[in-house]
């Protein structure tokens, strides 16, 4: 279900842009989104990851330098029948974790060190299973196409209401006019609408990445109690140089806020993930 639900998210952002683009310039507009569209997505692929890494400070490990963690990570990866990806440690007391990179050939996963020292070696496991997921299901890859048709329909978004209020006389009075809204209101509620599906698009892949996650580590409960003592402890000491651009990257969302950013949250809501956990312990992996 949440594979189908992706699809059809994924779907209504091509359907929202194509639409900007039309709005703009007609069959033109709709070349040019696509044109546009396509240069941010490919330099999203090549390069977000390494943009995210230094972002946050991480700095790759060996094995030499820390036997433990560098060797979960290589035995849940022969688990997942992935291939060894990079690790990284962020140097930051907030307790989190996330994976990135093109492909599962490329990917890398990194935690911080806030959560190698509160979590058991067994919830750590849980944590990095679920990152590893994410290679896994081509999360990574899903998610940018996402954020860049959002943030590709937000620059449209705003051309667009330049292009209302310059273009929307040229016609006679009341068709004027009527432009003039009608292109307003698109370049207002696309954009919106863009955000809201990229994060459903988030929300979904939580899901199942959780749900993989717990497979790949053999302990859906160890996955739970890792994500009911991150979500407590990143309330409490939120990652500072955290951004709403990379929140859906992390285990855990970052950023703290009130009922109005939970409502844009890249996150579901931690009972629910929780709940889902505890139920799959009861039913054969």
């Amino acid at each position: 279900m949440n594979r189908l639900k992706t699809t059809l998210l994924l779907t209504c952002l091509t359907l929202l842009m194509v639409a900007m683009g039309s709005a703009i310039g007609g069959k033109t507009g709709m070349v040019f989104a696509f044109f546009m569209a396509g240069a941010m997505n490919f330099f999203s692929y090549w390069f977000s990851d390494k943009i995210v890494l230094k972002m946050y400070g991480a700095r790759e490990i060996t094995e030499l330098e820390n036997p433990s963690f560098y060797g979960m990570v290589r035995r849940l990866a022969v688990q997942a029948g992935l291939p060894m990806p990079r690790v990284y440690i962020i140097p930051s007391e907030s307790p989190n974790a996330f994976a990135t990179g093109r492909n599962p050939s490329h990917a890398a996963v990194a935690a911080t060190e806030g959560i190698i020292r509160i979590l058991t070696p067994a919830e750590l496991e849980g944590v990095m299973a679920h990152e590893l997921a994410h290679v896994q299901n081509r999360d990574i890859l899903i998610s940018t196409i996402a954020a860049t048709f959002a943030g590709a329909i937000s620059m449209l978004g705003n051309m667009l209401q330049w292009a209302a209020m310059f273009g929307g006389g040229r016609d006679d009075d009341e068709e004027g006019a009527g432009g003039l809204i009608g292109g307003l209101a698109m370049a207002i509620i696309a954009p919106i609408a863009a955000m809201l599906i990229q994060m459903a698009v988030s929300r979904s892949r939580e899901y199942l990445a959780d749900q993989a996650g717990a497979r790949i580590c053999g302990n859906p409960l160890s996955l739970a109690n890792a994500l009911r003592k991150l979500h407590n402890a990143s309330q409490m000491l939120p990652m500072e140089a955290a951004t709403p651009a990379t929140a859906h990257l992390f285990i855990v969302n970052p950023l703290t806020g009130g009922s109005l950013l939970r409502l844009f949250s890249t996150h579901p809501p931690m009972e629910e993930r929780i709940a889902r956990l505890e139920a799959m312990a009861y039913r054969p992996l």
